[in-house]
């Protein structure tokens, strides 16, 4: 990497967190909205969160007489570096990973847990019995989404191993695979759609938070600038997840089929990045409606034991048939 690029790279590490937040919260937003018309509701205004976010970072940010602050107050820090610290291992429309070469899947799965540990250990330094229960039933549902989510990742990763290619390297998988592999890869693909809403605790994976059973749960002792990074976090962490999602089974881009032209501006052609870029904010929007809006309009809260059985057997079962027909594919044909 000359100086040029790797000055490149820096400002590109630098602004992407806020284009992160930035996109978090408009599909926050979107999201709400969407889900209240489904509903037959007016709903807030798309820009909602962003006065959520200015509100709750303008109030005073309390902490209790029981709980242990150092913990308290670190665990909304990391939880919402975490996913900030993924984007920069994600391509994100036609621009390719900034830290590519310096971390692989597994390093992208591990960050997207951290979320999830932070705030069971936020919870549970609260001194809060809501929050100790919330903590015990995040630490239960991510034990059990995390199952099918590395099924999906080893298999598509065994995949791009065999030809030699790098798992975000924007070649789609489906074009490595005969009809056997892509029946697979289908059955690997909706169970990696069904983590999406326990990653991000949405209904019917929101046992943690559960409003009516637990009054926020996790969150029930936080508020200000702290509950405020938490619902920051979770909106990054719906762009990365829905990123991860296309690297790994759509990473096409519209210029693979259609070309725009226009001038050039540092090795791009303008009118077909700017293509691309809305092609893949669509790609995400469509993501986030299918397996978050539909999903938590369409179903209602499950049991925490329901959930975890949900992801242990038939999601996990799905996946593993999946990764078996991908194998044979491999293997015998």
């Amino acid at each position: 990497m000359n100086y040029e690029e790797m000055i490149i790279s820096l400002f590109f590490a630098m602004v992407i967190p806020f284009i992160g937040i930035f996109l978090g919260l408009v599909y926050k937003g979107f999201d709400r909205k969407i889900t209240a018309m489904m509903q037959s509701r007016i709903g807030p205004p798309w820009r909602q969160p962003f006065r959520d976010i200015r509100k709750l970072f303008m109030k005073e940010t309390i902490v209790p007489d029981g709980a242990v602050p150092w913990l308290f107050n670190a665990a909304p820090v990391v939880a919402l570096i975490a996913p900030l610290v993924a984007l920069v291992y994600l391509p994100l429309g036609p621009f390719g990973p900034i830290m590519e070469g310096y971390g692989d899947l597994i390093l992208i799965l591990y960050l997207l847990a951290i979320p999830a540990v932070a705030m069971a250990l936020g919870g549970l330094a609260s001194g809060s019995p809501y929050a100790t229960v919330g903590a015990q039933r995040e630490l239960v549902l991510m034990m059990s989404y995390e199952f099918p989510l590395a099924i999906a990742a080893v298999t598509v990763a065994w995949k791009f191993e065999t030809f030699s290619l790098g798992v975000i390297s924007g070649t789609p998988v489906w074009w490595l695979v005969g009809p056997v592999g892509m029946l697979g890869l289908a059955l690997v693909a909706i169970a990696l759609f069904t983590v999406l809403p326990g990653e991000l605790s949405r209904v019917p994976f929101d046992q943690a938070e559960a409003e009516t059973e637990l009054a926020e749960g996790l969150f029930v002792e936080y508020s200000g600038r702290n509950l405020g990074m938490f619902y920051l976090a979770e909106a990054v962490k719906m762009i990365v997840v829905g990123a991860l999602m296309i690297a790994l089974f759509f990473p096409h881009n519209i210029t693979n089929w259609v070309t725009i032209g226009g001038p050039e501006m540092f090795g791009y052609v303008i009118g077909d990045l700017v293509a691309d870029i809305a092609f893949f904010l669509l790609k995400l929007l469509v993501i986030i409606f299918v397996s978050v809006s539909v999903v938590r309009v369409a179903v209602a809260r499950f049991q925490i034991d329901k959930a975890s059985y949900f992801y242990w057997v038939p999601m996990t079962l799905l996946g593993l048939l999946g990764t078996l027909l991908v194998f044979i594919e491999g293997v015998v044909f």
